[in-house]
């Protein structure tokens, strides 16, 4: 038996002739945590019992029975799995339980869907989630497939023979090998969330994140970070190094792990991951906080929320307060290694010595953020590396300086430093800069390495990110082209009616995947669509929160924008645009609403900052989106219907399918 893949494996025909005492006993040597609970074991006699009665007519010899098969992306596992006639099914069950709650439908369907998804056997199956709550009465059987899963099937403890006949009498499969399927490769792609999540518990990247050659291992762009972080160690050397990626390649989760790696100060490598992101920083830490809570509480322990959020302040952190802590003082950071998320987004002079005097009260701050970060490091005596997060294409906000504003700074200051940078350093990130003008007199060391090149987050297709660009590039031929190769795994719609939209992302997702309305900030109009993108929204409740809270991402009220979802991401979204960036002749006019009209925004910079924006909205969905262009109005003149036409047109001639 793989132990590592299920607690328990056999045929049913040796599950059937078996102790139950010795059953059990193999299930518990192999569970891991330290003290698995009475109810748990409860829970694993009383399967046996219910399994080895109602399996006792499958006939197939070569059938197989699974407890406890691990899910590693999720980090939990499926109750029991039965290999029958060359079908997966799968059983939660819910031991006790008189009712079907919606909650346990989705769990097993997200199963169900991770293994279709990830599970390298599981592709081309049939998979057939069944939730079994004991207790409660019988339920009508419908049979609904679905890209080769069954909707959930609801069964009580007498149902499960039934069904399991039911279904192999109706669908044939070919055959396959079950040992095969046990021991198939497993490629997941983990949100953001879900990462921080396992790795917060101990888990390895490796573990939760996919290797396969269509993607970029993200354990050779870490690897590579740990070699500069040895030899400045070994050598008493001041480092930093750029590591860029398409949106959705991993590079926070690149950063997280980093930190956690890094995270013994008794062997003076104490390292913290900052992020300006204070969205992503509120998702993230309520995350951490909620899982451990729970995870606490099955265990039986009391704790509190305040304490777990102290804890996890030490992994994440928000860069404000950690560059306010050395602000008019010589204090050497406790760490060595420090991470910045999205350092893109840093400050220039101007913007910062603003938020300094207005907000802080100090008067004589003449630093660029990225400039007064590297000198907080360099405050060490011995050595010191900086690890810089650059997503390309994503400077959003006015003073955002981009990369030009981290060279500038080490150019004038720091020209001591080693200066690592990703061999695509040179593509998009620059913002009209000579790249030999930004690198003048710095020890460049070029690492290939250093740059993740396949997106993870539309795992679906890895071209995402290129259609995206080539459509706001108005490169129509680059955009048709990607577009017919991606439409048939990930599907792009279009539509001028908000309700179609609504309709349309709550048919196609499936359990507990994510979905929700997105909007630029700069939206204001579409406030006469019920679109209020100037609401305070909580954005750890719109993400984290389930489908019955109705400030969840899922009800589909609450507008979120691209400060918020930068760097999160969901599996379907509505993107809603607005005539802030809208076709004209055939090129974008960028506009911004002002009083009670549109102006036009004429700065290059403030330009691409609008662009960007759109371009954070399309690339956060991992399995595809809808965008929804309003119709306008003949009477409005802030909704003229020109203002929307031809942007419309744009996407349909790309080929957009419109509903």
């Amino acid at each position: 038996m793989n132990s590592l893949r299920a607690y328990y494996e056999s045929s049913i025909s040796n599950f059937l002739k078996s102790d139950n005492d010795k059953i059990l006993g193999e299930i518990s040597r192999n569970d891991s945590s330290a003290d698995t609970r009475i109810q748990q074991k409860n829970t694993w006699e009383a399967e046996i019992e219910i399994l080895k009665r109602e399996l006792k007519d499958l006939k197939d010899p070569s059938s197989k029975i699974l407890f406890e098969y691990v899910i590693p992306r999720m980090g939990k596992r499926i109750d029991n799995v039965i290999l029958y006639k060359n079908i997966v099914f799968i059983l939660e069950f819910k031991c006790g339980s008189n009712s079907y709650k919606s909650n346990d439908y989705d769990q097993v369907y997200d199963y169900a869907l991770d293994l279709k998804n990830f599970h390298k056997e599981s592709s081309d199956k049939l998979i057939v989630p069944i939730l079994i709550a004991s207790d409660a009465p019988s339920y009508p059987i419908q049979f609904i497939l679905k890209d080769n899963i069954l909707k959930p099937l609801r069964a009580n403890e007498f149902d499960i023979k039934n069904l399991i006949l039911n279904v192999s009498s109706i669908y044939r499969e070919n055959d396959f090998s079950y040992d095969s399927w046990i021991n198939s490769e497993y490629f997941p792609t983990p949100t953001i969330v879900e990462a921080a999540q396992a790795l917060y518990k101990g888990h390895n990247v490796s573990d939760i994140t996919r290797n396969d050659a269509g993607a970029k291992n993200i354990n050779i762009t870490t690897d590579a970070i740990n070699k500069i972080i040895d030899y400045s160690k070994a050598n008493d050397r001041k480092s930093i190094c750029f590591v860029t990626g398409v949106p959705g390649a991993g590079k926070t989760l690149v950063g997280l792990n980093l930190s956690i790696q890094k995270s013994d100060a008794k062997k003076g490598e104490h390292a913290v991951f900052l992020s300006g992101n204070f969205p992503l920083v509120q998702v993230l830490k309520e995350a951490l906080v909620r899982d451990k809570i729970k995870a606490l509480k099955e265990l039986g322990i009391k704790t509190n929320k305040r304490d777990e959020e102290r804890h996890t302040n030490a992994f994440i952190q928000m860069i404000h307060k950690y560059r306010d802590s050395f602000v008019n003082n010589d204090d050497v950071p406790p760490e060595h290694i420090v991470i910045f998320d999205e350092a893109q987004r840093s400050w220039n002079q101007e913007m910062i010595h603003k938020f300094m005097k207005t907000k802080k009260g100090i008067l004589n701050f003449n630093y660029s953020e990225p400039e007064f970060l590297i000198s907080t490091m360099d405050r060490h005596k011995d050595w010191a590396v900086v690890v810089c997060l650059i997503g390309g294409g994503q400077e959003i906000n006015e003073g955002e300086g981009g990369l030009p504003e981290w060279f500038n700074a080490l150019r004038a200051k720091f020209n001591d430093w080693d200066v690592y940078v990703s061999t695509n350093l040179k593509d998009e990130y620059l913002m009209d800069n000579l790249w030999k003008d930004m690198v003048k007199g710095l020890n460049i060391k070029d690492l290939h390495d250093l740059h993740l090149s396949v997106s993870m987050r539309s795992f679906r297709s890895p071209d995402l990110a290129d259609f995206i660009k080539y459509s706001l590039d108005l490169d129509l031929l680059k955009a048709q082209g990607l577009y017919k190769k991606i439409k048939d795994k990930y599907p792009i719609k279009l539509t001028r009616d908000l309700n179609v939209a609504k309709n349309w992302i709550r048919e196609i997702s499936k359990g507990s995947e994510k979905y929700g309305l997105l909007a630029t900030s700069g939206a204001l109009r579409l406030k006469s669509e019920g679109i209020f993108v100037k609401n305070n929204v909580n954005v750890a409740n719109w993400f984290l929160n389930d489908k019955e809270d109705v400030r969840s991402c899922y009800y589909l009220e609450d507008v979120i924008t691209e400060f918020d979802v930068q760097g999160l991401e969901l599996d379907y979204s509505i993107v809603a645009w607005d005539a802030d960036l809208r076709m004209k002749n055939g090129k974008w006019e960028y506009k911004k609403f002002h009083g009670s009209k549109w102006i036009n925004i004429n700065k290059a910079e403030e330009r691409l900052y609008l662009k960007n924006s759109y371009r954070v909205l399309l690339t956060r969905s991992r399995q595809g989106m809808i965008i929804f262009i309003p119709r306008g109005s003949d009477y409005d003149k802030t909704r003229l219907r020109e203002y929307y036409d031809e942007t419309y047109a744009y996407f349909k001639e790309i080929g957009l399918d419109e509903i």
